[in-house]
């Protein structure tokens, strides 16, 4: 049922499963990249922008809410990853009686990008059942393709109650590492790449390295909570990445200076989530650092 809610909102990841990591170039997309560069949008517009698209599915003008998708539109749910005729053809099962929005917050990429992140409570069925009005925490990217602003991804989370802390147990000295640790990879232009050297360091424990690719906004949305970048960092500490494998990798191409990749992310343990995670990347002064990332934990299977 968390599917239902990212799946009407307007701004999410279309995403088929592939074995091999590939940049999504889409076909006429990447042309309007090189609209002409505008003055930065103000949030109190942009946010005009996002609630109008919920208002166009209240109102079940489907064609309105289309045409406010970029052509590449993408959409991570808890159940896969969505293209912009995927969504369109999807909401029309959606009813919203009562949406509500709040804890609105901008993270500017470029003149040519934003990033949108907020608080969803909605009242609505989905194919005539009710469904979890949450809330939910979302994030949302628009950008500006000719002149015109366009939403371009949405994924949502929904709000859990923080897990209690381990078992204390007792102390160990740590053991001095017998080598520095190794210098982690450049990042670059490409987000899944980007998003191996992330997990790179998690797995050498290298959290100064982790920190360092990092923008200062740096902004995650996970179903425990809501981190900068400090709290992120603090997050990872101990955390074993060992114990996961990445899979279903995607990315895209915001514009010539920001680029999202997606993917799966699956424990060895199953009493764990299996989560759908994202990161949005962005070039800051010769240095591609992420802005935004978000998981999701994906719907598990109705007991029979």
């Amino acid at each position: 049922m968390k599917k239902i809610l990212a799946l009407v909102s307007f701004l999410l990841v279309a995403a088929a499963c592939t074995n091999q990591p590939s940049m999504n170039t889409g076909t006429n997309s990447n042309a309007k990249m090189t609209a002409a560069k505008t003055a930065a949008p103000s949030e109190a517009d942009m946010i005009v922008k996002e609630k109008a698209a919920w208002e166009t599915l209240k109102k079940k003008d489907y064609a309105a809410f289309g045409d406010m998708l970029a052509s590449d539109y993408i959409e991570v749910t808890d159940e896969g990853n969505f293209d912009k005729a995927g969504i369109v053809a999807d909401v029309k099962d959606f009813i919203p009686t009562d949406i509500a929005l709040s804890d609105w917050k901008m993270l500017p990429i470029d003149n040519d990008a934003v990033i949108l992140t907020y608080s969803v409570t909605v009242k609505a069925t989905y194919k005539g059942k009710d469904i979890p009005p949450g809330p939910y925490r979302a994030a949302a990217a628009w950008v500006n393709r000719d002149g015109k602003w366009l939403a371009f991804y949405y994924q949502q989370t929904p709000v859990k109650p923080m897990p209690p802390p381990p078992a204390a147990s007792p102390s160990k000295p740590e053991k001095a590492p017998a080598t520095p640790l190794a210098k982690p990879a450049e990042t670059g232009s490409d987000p899944i790449a980007n998003e191996k050297i992330v997990w790179d360091t998690f797995k050498t424990k290298n959290y100064d390295a982790f920190a360092a690719v990092l923008d200062p906004a740096f902004v995650e949305l996970e179903s425990t909570g809501v981190y900068d970048k400090a709290g992120a960092v603090k997050s990872v500490e101990g955390f074993d990445a060992t114990k996961f494998e990445l899979s279903e990798w995607k990315s895209a191409r915001l514009d010539n200076d920001a680029a999202l990749v997606t993917y799966l992310v699956k424990p060895s343990d199953p009493k764990w989530d299996t989560e759908r995670h994202t990161s949005i990347w962005a070039n800051r002064n010769g240095k591609w650092v992420a802005l935004l990332h978000v998981g999701t934990p994906i719907a598990k299977p109705a007991a029979k």
